[in-house]
């Protein structure tokens, strides 16, 4: 089970809720400006759906968080994550492709540390990649109208050493080389992988990205949940013996052996 549910939620134009000073509430301040949102005050609370309280005085913050919770809002409140609805993960940004690094505020130190590194490793013009792909969005349609082809031809593309690599610096360039390519050959068919054990860590690379990719999961019972959860969360997934159709594309047969 995982501990937080990851969402990106927008505010850009919107109020939210800000109560502090310092440098803990000019901190979150900026975060909010960041996003776009309109920092505010508890009196226009009625108007906000989120609040940040950065307090010094737990009592206060405390008070603060159950005053705004009555109301309707989301709570995040500094350095307390017992009191927080919410809390805020740290950001690498390569807009419009953001990577949230979050520990259920566990340690924000170690996830600056990740964020510190992804930062190396995400070529800065990642986001020009992404928005050339929403950009290209009618043209990709057009060139792969079936869902399950469509992203097949999106994973191969994307996939590494693929034509548009996200961690290649020249990808963005090139997708207009990658639709005008011949029919890509996707992945179809059933591919059936025989489990030394029930712990991801024991999973190869090729079976990480078969699960990542595969359009229907067929396992045994046995097959622990911590294995499926490899599997793209769209997946189809039924338990062996299965009697139906599997969906058009790749099967992944799992059996724990």
């Amino acid at each position: 089970m995982i501990r937080s549910l990851p969402l990106l939620h927008r505010i850009a134009g919107t109020r939210v809720v800000v109560i502090g000073t310092g440098d803990m509430g000019e901190a979150k301040t900026r975060l909010v400006k960041r996003a776009g949102g309109i920092p505010c005050g508890e009196p226009e609370a009625h108007h906000a759906r989120l609040a940040f309280i950065a307090l010094e005085d737990g009592r206060a913050a405390e008070a603060a968080a159950m005053r705004l919770r009555a109301k309707g809002l989301l709570v995040n409140v500094a350095d307390r994550p017992d009191l927080c609805d919410f809390t805020t993960p740290s950001i690498v940004d390569r807009d419009p492709v953001l990577v949230a690094i979050g520990t259920s505020g566990a340690s924000a130190g170690l996830a600056k540390q990740l964020r510190l590194r992804l930062e190396r490793i995400l070529p800065p013009g990642l986001g020009l990649l992404a928005a050339r792909l929403e950009d290209m969005r009618d043209a990709i349609r057009l060139r792969y109208p079936a869902g399950p082809d469509r992203r097949r031809a999106l994973d191969i593309a994307l996939g590494e050493s693929g034509i548009l690599d996200p961690l290649d610096p020249a990808s963005a360039a090139r997708i207009e080389d990658w639709l005008a390519e011949k029919e890509i050959p996707g992945t179809t068919g059933s591919v059936e992988i025989a489990l030394v054990s029930g712990d991801p860590e024991d999973l190869t690379l090729r079976q990480c990205r078969l699960l990542g990719t595969a359009d229907t999961i067929l396992h045994d019972a046995a097959v622990p949940a911590a294995i499926l959860d490899r599997a793209r969360a769209d997946a189809l997934r039924r338990e062996l013996p299965f009697d139906g159709e599997p969906s058009e594309g790749l099967t992944v047969i799992l059996r724990l052996d």
